[in-house]
């Protein structure tokens, strides 16, 4: 896999689309990769370009997370485990720093397994943090019923739980669970929201409050997500260069480099303005968007349809 070091230098990867990235946005960009079972898969971590860091220091300078797909998911912890482990052997990097159930559509048998088994390899030591994605209420009180319940509280809920969040749908009875139990909230992009299946009206009126502050729309929602203290996980790659720089641009870094015109102080919205992002707030569905991120077209059970609310 590839990720950026302490002196700003990358890594070495078979992807050259990946090394490209890197190297047009290696300024702005974070020392964050991410490998996904359901998708991209990258081959391994290898020496740095120059040779001048061990591998301890290159591995600690890179966060590696790993989403366990639904084929991935099983009854059986074991089975879990030993794949969970093949992924930490294929990317050649020791440990996990995240290792997450990457949907809640499977069943409740397979969701807690999966997730015990992330726990057990959390406490050998392979995977550093265990967290979920697109979980909603009720398989969040599941784990809290179950395997995370300890003598001397949560110690095994969620350190994160990762949603496809914007104003248009903010998942609120969600998000306040994770608030209320110490579960980080993370967003994911928002590329699906500007197509033909986007909540056209308020998309308009988002479009209309980015141009007037002078930003670009993906800088308007990274910056919404940051004030609304959430971990955003930009989009990372792209074979345009154009794309690549704007990437860079609308990321967490690039956002807190805005600088507004008066005054010179880092872009930020009014509590006026997220005040009018949060009204947006329509609950627009994945099936309605289309989303096909960890789930096949027979698991969307039409327009209606989200993953949070599975129960």
């Amino acid at each position: 896999f590839t990720g950026l070091d302490k002196k700003g230098g990358y890594y070495r990867d078979e992807n050259p689309e990946l090394l490209a990235f890197l190297d047009a946005t290696s300024l702005a960009a974070d020392r964050h990769a991410s490998q996904q079972t359901a998708g991209f898969r990258s081959k391994s971590i290898s020496a740095p370009l120059d040779g001048s860091a061990g591998r301890r220091a290159r591995r600690e300078s890179l966060f590696v997370s790993h989403k366990l797909s639904n084929d991935e998911q099983s009854a059986d912890v074991v089975t879990v485990k030993r794949r969970v482990k093949a992924a930490i052997a294929e990317l050649g990097v020791g440990y996990l720093d995240l290792a997450s159930v990457h949907s809640p559509a499977t069943d409740r048998e397979r969701r807690s397994a999966s997730y015990r088994a992330l726990i057990e390899l959390r406490d050998a030591g392979f995977v550093r943090a265990v967290g979920v994605c697109n979980y909603g209420v009720g398989p969040l009180r599941e784990i809290a019923e179950t395997i995370g319940r300890e003598d001397n509280g949560y110690l095994n809920l969620p350190a994160i739980n990762q949603l496809e969040l914007s104003p248009f749908n903010e998942h609120s009875d969600a998000v306040r669970y994770c608030d209320a139990n110490g579960i980080a909230v993370g967003c994911a992009a928002w590329s699906k929201l500007s197509g033909a299946n986007g909540p056209e009206e308020g998309w308009a009126k988002l479009a209309d409050l980015a141009e007037s502050r002078g930003v670009t729309k993906a800088q308007l929602l990274a910056r919404w997500s940051l004030q609304k203290g959430y971990v955003c996980v930009p989009r990372s790659g792209s074979t345009s260069k154009v794309e690549r720089v704007a990437i860079a641009q609308n990321s967490y870094g690039g956002v807190n480099d805005l600088v507004e015109d008066v005054g010179g102080s880092t872009f930020s919205l009014s509590e006026e303005e997220m005040k009018m992002l949060d009204e947006l707030d329509i609950g627009y569905k994945a099936g309605k968007l289309g989303r096909r991120d960890g789930w096949g077209d027979d698991d969307v059970a039409g327009p209606e349809w989200d993953p949070t609310e599975i129960v």
